[in-house]
């Protein structure tokens, strides 16, 4: 009789519904490209963090629910599979919630308060006007959260990109903390750094990101791209088709390199040999992009149309969560003595 093989991993991923709750290039570049790598490798948790979002949208808790659905229907056009990666709403699983609370009486406020990402929240939250009474409680305590999002998998691995990797630390120091008071539970999560995940440049050569509004969207239709695409900085000493163009320093050159890398290069010599205009590159990037985002586009809009499925998704995706939870919550309460 043949062996029956190893049981894969475990890996944790997730990702908060901001505004729209849609994703952008930025996105789909940075974490969900490795996430369909990643999930032929691990037993996968793929989770839409909404606990999460409230910790700085609690005023606007009525747009948070239609936000996630956007996120899991981007997350399956991108390529995760249903079938198999756990994809779930995280407050469909109520044991995230339940071990937040138990480790919150054992990881000391000290800890909390030194995390980078806290102390960057509180300050611009202050800044816009909300004083103290706008930082929360659940502010303070999401590295917490976290800490149970990925220890409730009882999760091996949790991908992150190589500026966030030193993030994961306080999720090993709290469980570390808790295996020393009640014995080896958890295992300490490890990075799995995403390869060949990119920094996608935004349309006003920011790092593209949701709340600078400089994001090309997965949803964004052939012409809200090609108008994004218009208006997209290129170099600025570029002035006629005639200047020599720097590609490097150019939004709309380097998103080209980036979507079509085996065929940037002609574009690129073209431009800095002023050869070739600005709405030249523009045009035939928004040609680029519009090859590439229409199979995901078509997708999305698939699953957005026939709401019942993609709830059936959503509802699977969370069965199959609860049960790893469940077990991971008997075994805790057990080490507790929570009886």
């Amino acid at each position: 009789m043949p062996e029956n093989p190893a049981p894969r991993k475990r890996l944790l991923s997730g990702m908060q519904p901001t505004g729209t709750g849609a994703l952008h290039l930025g996105n789909l570049e940075g974490a969900l490209r490795s996430w369909v790598r990643l999930q032929d490798q691990y037993e996968m948790f793929c989770f839409i963090a909404d606990w999460h979002s409230l910790t700085t949208r609690y005023e606007e808790t009525e747009k948070i629910a239609p936000a996630c659905r956007e996120v899991a229907a981007d997350y399956i056009a991108a390529g995760l599979d249903p079938s198999k990666c756990a994809i779930f709403i995280q407050s469909h699983v109520k044991e995230h919630a339940e071990l937040h609370l138990l480790l919150s009486m054992i990881t000391p406020v000290g800890w909390l308060e030194r995390v980078p990402t806290y102390k960057e929240k509180r300050e611009l939250m202050q800044e816009r006007g909300g004083g103290d009474e706008s930082v929360s409680y659940g502010l303070l305590g999401y590295p917490c959260l976290q800490t149970a999002d990925i220890l409730v998998y009882r999760a091996h691995a949790v991908p992150v990109g190589k500026d966030q990797a030193a993030h994961l630390e306080i999720s090993r120091e709290i469980a570390r903390r808790f295996n020393r008071l009640f014995g080896n539970v958890f295992p300490e999560p490890q990075t799995v750094l995403m390869e060949g995940a990119a920094v996608v440049p935004g349309l006003d050569g920011r790092k593209m990101s949701k709340s600078y509004g400089n994001a090309i969207y997965l949803a964004d239709g052939p012409d809200a791209v090609a108008d994004k695409v218009k208006n997209a900085f290129t170099t600025p000493t570029k002035i006629r088709k005639t200047d020599p163009g720097i590609p490097e320093h150019c939004v709309v050159c380097q998103l080209r390199r980036l979507y079509d890398p085996d065929g940037y290069k002609a574009s690129w010599d073209e431009d800095i040999a002023g050869e070739r205009g600005c709405m030249q590159n523009k045009k035939e990037l928004a040609e680029v992009l519009n090859t590439v985002l229409e199979p995901m586009r078509s997708r999305r809009q698939e699953l957005l149309a026939d709401p019942a499925e993609l709830e059936r998704i959503l509802q699977n995706g969370a069965e199959r969560a609860r049960a790893a939870a469940s077990d991971t919550l008997s075994l805790v309460r057990e080490a507790m003595h929570l009886r």
